[in-house]
């Protein structure tokens, strides 16, 4: 029975990751050439990093509500869905922006992350259902591996686009991409339909909790909580780095989407390594992860050789992988089943409050003196280290007691 039930468990995670594939395609496709597009419209940077954290706090926010919801209601199918349909039709909506008309398009990108808020506690408590029966990390590193897939192949398509319409205007270009983007927000819904009519309930996957407890925030989730924000604020959207990249003419704008593609391809395997790592080892490994992508900054913003530049970004790559795939895990290790929606959503809101103030004060810095953002960058995820540390043996006491 339990063999049939990880099998199935298997099945629905893959399911849900060609989902998460094909919605990657669609939205990170868009962000590989949308501080360049932004920029374009008439948006100065100090406004790219501001939308670009705003849309992270709408993003992330507005979870706090959604987790509670799905767990209240445990209508997780229904929000998942409705997360989606406002995910991914936002972004072929950016083709229809007028020239010089950035607010809409700021507009359409915090309606898409609005759409991620819906979704995410409630699609992440359905995976960790599953996850129960192959392992948190492993779980939730295939998931990421699978959308990192498609975070690679979304950009590449849009490479491939802007090397057909090669010498049209740059706006064009652009527009004719994020119409593209409605052919994979089509078939994301459409996986997305059929994999709920094929598993209708995977919170069967795990069994249920021997006593209901209202949600508490322990010591090892407040220290994971701290460790995440103060990594957050340090962490640059990529939209910052397209914009550098794009000002300092180090690519073409056409190639932009490949450096993008090379980010998440890096995401996708380090996503891998570091969720079987965590099986493992568990939160320490983000000691790890922390230091390995913390100089990202120094190489991306302070050095004119490409090479120098793909190695930060490279590196900006690995950060992410560790987020999306131990991040979750984590929670999913910490917070029991019957709240973990609203676990989500806390731990997930405060990252995104912090993202938000990150992004807004990193860019107000790039105006003023860049050296002085990338040290604010790189010692703000190192503050993080110790805090992780605490999370680590806060949570490893914590089990030895049980």
């Amino acid at each position: 029975m339990n063999k049939i039930a990880s099998t199935s468990a298997l099945a629905f995670i893959i399911l849900m990751g060609f989902v998460s594939m094909f919605s990657d395609m669609t939205h990170e496709g868009a962000s590989s050439i949308l501080g360049a597009y932004l920029s374009l419209l008439g948006a100065s940077a100090a406004t790219i990093g501001f939308v670009s954290g705003l849309g992270e706090l709408a993003g992330y926010s507005l979870r706090l509500f959604t987790g509670y919801l799905a767990d209240k209601t445990k209508n997780y199918w229904s929000l998942t869905l409705l997360g989606y349909i406002v995910d991914v039709f936002a972004v072929p909506l950016l083709a229809l922006v007028p020239e010089n008309g950035w607010i809409y398009a700021c507009a359409l990108i915090i309606l898409e992350r609005s759409g991620k808020a819906i979704k995410k506690p409630a699609k992440d408590t359905l995976l960790s259902f599953a996850a129960s029966q192959v392992g948190a990390g492993k779980s939730f590193a295939l998931q990421e591996a699978l959308d990192q897939l498609g975070a690679f192949l979304g950009p590449v398509l849009l490479f491939a686009a802007l090397m057909l319409k090669k010498g049209a205007v740059p706006v064009t270009e652009y527009r004719l991409c994020f119409a593209l983007l409605f052919i994979p927000a089509v078939l994301t819904i459409a996986l997305l339909l059929f994999a709920w009519r094929k598993f209708p309930n995977p919170e069967n996957f795990e069994a249920p909790a021997q006593t209901k407890t209202p949600f508490k925030i322990s010591a090892p989730f407040l220290w994971y909580i701290v460790a995440t924000c103060v990594f957050a604020f340090g962490f640059l959207d990529f939209n910052m780095i397209t914009m550098h990249i794009s000002k300092e003419q180090l690519v073409g704008p056409d190639y932009l989407p490949l450096l993008y593609a090379a980010a998440m391809f890096t995401d996708a395997v380090a996503a891998v390594i570091f969720g079987w790592l965590y099986d493992k080892y568990g939160l320490k490994v983000l000691i790890l992860s922390t230091l390995v992508a913390a100089p990202f900054s120094i190489l991306i913003f302070n050095f004119t050789n490409l090479y120098v530049v793909m190695a930060g970004i490279l590196l900006w790559g690995v950060g992410m992988g560790a987020q999306e795939s131990v991040f979750k895990a984590a929670v999913t290790s910490i917070v029991p089943k019957e709240t973990r929606s609203s676990g989500f959503g806390i731990s997930q809101t405060a990252f995104g409050i912090c993202w938000f103030l990150g992004s807004w004060a990193l860019g107000w810095l790039y105006d003023q003196n860049l050296n002085a953002m990338v040290l604010a960058s790189t010692v703000t995820q190192l503050l993080s280290l110790p805090c992780f540390y605490l999370a680590a043996q806060k949570f490893t006491g914590t089990n030895s007691q049980k």
